[in-house]
């Protein structure tokens, strides 16, 4: 793998963990109402289950995707789902749900193992979860040539940068649960939409012109710079 790579890998965690949805708003307030250690048990549950979800993909999807990796028609279902995925979360209407309003309790009291089955729980019952990890996988795969390696230490960069950026939402909970408001939730998750739809077509119009044509392209707006 390349330092790209590596660095890609890391901003797909990073953007997965501010996908806003249930987990998300759980996880500030039980850094808020139970404190640290209470919000980390209940992530390492939630992390377990996207382990669960990006397994279910890859063995799911490996078949066809070894048939498929150089057929540039991957390229169409993989912006396909990313597209699909980008539109559910831009009409999604719960968007202006309130934190305080979530519709999930945290349990009284730190125990911590309950915590930690909440946050898998309520993660693994999310199937728009799983189809997240299912487009990466379908985009990430055949890129790395279906190297299970290469795969497994994308995907573990991946979690460590998600991991990562819900250490950072933990320890500002407070600052980022006030700045929270419906409007701004909405607006968030309209542009993660957004961006997950024009990434889709991106991928899409991959599938249609050739390699050499948009390597071609590249290279004439690198030259103008």
């Amino acid at each position: 793998m390349s330092l790209l790579d590596y660095k890609d890998a890391f901003l797909v965690g990073l953007f997965m963990s501010f996908m806003i949805g249930p987990v998300f708003f759980m996880l500030l307030k039980t850094s808020v109402l139970k404190g640290f250690r209470a919000a980390l048990a209940f992530d390492v549950g939630v992390i377990l289950g996207d382990i669960v979800f990006i397994s279910i993909a890859y063995y799911g999807s490996r078949n066809l995707l070894e048939k498929i990796k150089d057929d540039p028609r991957l390229f169409f279902i993989g912006g396909l789902v990313l597209i699909v995925y980008g539109l559910i979360t831009y009409l999604d209407k719960n968007n202006k749900k309130e934190l305080d309003q979530s519709e999930v309790e945290v349990a009284k009291g730190n125990n911590y193992f309950k915590l930690f089955l909440n946050g898998f729980f309520l993660n693994f019952i999310n199937i728009g979860v799983l189809a997240g990890w299912l487009g990466i996988m379908v985009v990430v795969g055949p890129s790395l040539n279906m190297n299970p390696t290469s795969i497994f230490w994308y995907f573990t960069l991946v979690i460590i940068g998600y991991f990562a950026t819900d250490i950072i939402k933990i320890l500002l909970a407070k600052q980022l649960r006030n700045k929270l408001t419906p409007l701004v939730i909405y607006r968030i998750k309209r542009g993660m939409g957004v961006l997950l739809i024009a990434f889709g077509a991106l991928m899409m119009l991959k599938g249609f012109v050739p390699k050499e044509k948009i390597d071609e392209l590249i290279n004439k707006v690198e030259i103008k710079r």
